[in-house]
């Protein structure tokens, strides 16, 4: 849309998005990303494969291990709630480095950690940092990508995810075994907290042009969209760049009458996703001991189902470009549901493999799609609240469903019955991505 005000032409920085051809700049910073979502997901995984060593090196409880593994994740909560006021003000790009910069620098401190308590509360804190990552990415990523490759892009840098986990479960393999500072444990999160010099590549690519002009910086914005569309677009000197202006800003927005309900449609399905995958996954080496595997089989099992995992996301891709984010995402989590009540009920260690590798399959590439609805659904002045809120969510189930599935199977619960309890929320979360809007081919306000 292009009026003429006081001799200028505005024009809404989505409609130039609409007609942005895709250039080598869009992998370059697809690439910067995608390397940023596989260390999220490298950090928020180790702990888990890390804390059978140090439990064992501070002698702690069952129940103190449990609580420093959910450590870095309740950080995370007040973290992205944070990180999403700080990114509204000063921009996708600072937050990204500055979030991945401080959680290196508090990360390093682990290692020296002297008691439980001290080290409990540096993961803590150093959770509190990762969550300008979180909530920063994704939404950025959205913010730089023509409208017509936003959808596949974004997936594809969702399968960070997996390459991540394979990370950090490869790093503890090759690095247990040392000695000394550099060996053990500690060295494996001293090599680990050296992700912050990623940070140099991030200052490589330009601010989203969304947020400069959402914040008046006309000349900063064009800069950053002649950058992505390697000039092919033309953008005259009189022309004003806009986004839809929100009258209140980060919280108060995604709370206000227009978007309370969506605000609440993606917090059940950000809450609930997130329990039925996390419910599922960080207890699966003791489930598969139910069903006989010794804990380095369960290991294997898990390594095998997050290669599954990879290809899902390029499926996913293709298909959410030729169909739509709703369809594919409905379709992807109900196959989800039936292979998870399948993976409950299986009869045989054939029929437990083929059962888990296909939710694993269904259930990350519809996180895949989601990652990219979701943080479409808000205007440009409250995107990245809404998406932090969302995170927000997804870190309360981080937190509270291992100790949930832990004493559910403290009770005794049977295989089966734990897991089709777990289904359940992937049920509720079918079940609420019917309401809301799709967003396939919209421009991003």
């Amino acid at each position: 849309m292009e009026v003429s005000q006081n001799n200028k032409t505005a024009t809404k920085v989505g409609e130039l998005f609409e007609r942005m051809p895709f250039t080598k700049k869009h992998l370059f910073v697809g690439m910067v990303l995608f390397i940023v979502s596989v260390i999220e997901a490298w950090e928020m995984m180790l702990i888990i494969f890390l804390s059978s060593s140090i439990a064992a090196d501070f002698q702690l409880t069952p129940l103190e291990e449990g609580s420093l593994i959910g450590s870095i994740y309740l950080g995370m909560i007040p973290g992205t709630y944070i990180w999403a006021i700080i990114a509204d003000r000063i921009g996708r790009r600072k937050t990204l480095m500055l979030s991945l910069l401080s959680f290196s620098v508090i990360s390093l401190i682990t290692p020296f950690s002297t008691s439980f308590l001290m080290l409990y509360t540096v993961r803590l804190i150093a959770g509190v940092a990762l969550g300008g990552v979180m909530v920063s990415g994704y939404p950025y990523f959205e913010e730089m990508l023509p409208v017509k490759q936003r959808g596949k892009g974004v997936v594809y840098l969702s399968a960070g995810w997996p390459l991540g986990m394979l990370l950090a479960l490869g790093m503890t393999a090759l690095f247990m075994q040392g000695d000394g500072i550099l060996g053990g444990w500690r060295g494996v999160i001293i090599l680990s907290s050296l992700v912050g010099l990623w940070a140099l590549m991030i200052r490589k690519i330009p601010e989203s042009p969304y947020w400069l002009a959402s914040k008046g910086r006309q000349e900063e914005a064009k800069a950053a969209i002649r950058y992505l569309s390697e000039g092919k677009l033309e953008i005259g000197e009189h022309e004003q760049l806009w986004v839809e202006p929100m009258t209140k800003g980060n919280y108060f927005t995604i709370f206000s009458k227009r978007f309370r309900r969506l605000t609440t449609l993606q917090t059940v399905v950000n809450f609930s996703f997130a329990f039925g995958y996390w419910g599922l996954y960080t207890w699966i080496p003791t489930l598969l001991e139910q069903k006989g595997l010794s804990m380095s089989q369960s290991l294997t099992f898990l390594a095998l189902s997050t290669v599954c995992q990879i290809p899902s996301y390029m499926v996913a891709a293709w298909l959410t470009g030729k169909y739509g984010r709703k369809r594919v995402m409905v379709s992807f989590v109900a196959l989800a549901v039936a292979c998870g009540f399948g993976f409950a009920y299986s009869l045989d260690m054939v029929e437990l493999y083929a059962y888990n590798f296909a939710l694993a399959f269904f259930s990350l590439g519809a996180w895949g799609v989601w990652n990219t609805w979701f943080g479409e659904i808000y205007p440009t002045n409250g995107r990245v609240a809404g998406y932090s809120f969302g995170a927000g969510a997804q870190r309360w189930a981080n937190t509270l469903a291992p100790s949930i599935i832990g004493m559910v199977i403290g009770w005794g619960w049977a295989f089966n019955s734990t897991v089709s309890f777990i289904q359940v929320f992937m049920v509720i979360t079918l079940l609420v991505i019917l309401f809301l809007p799709e967003t396939e081919g919209h421009i991003l306000e």
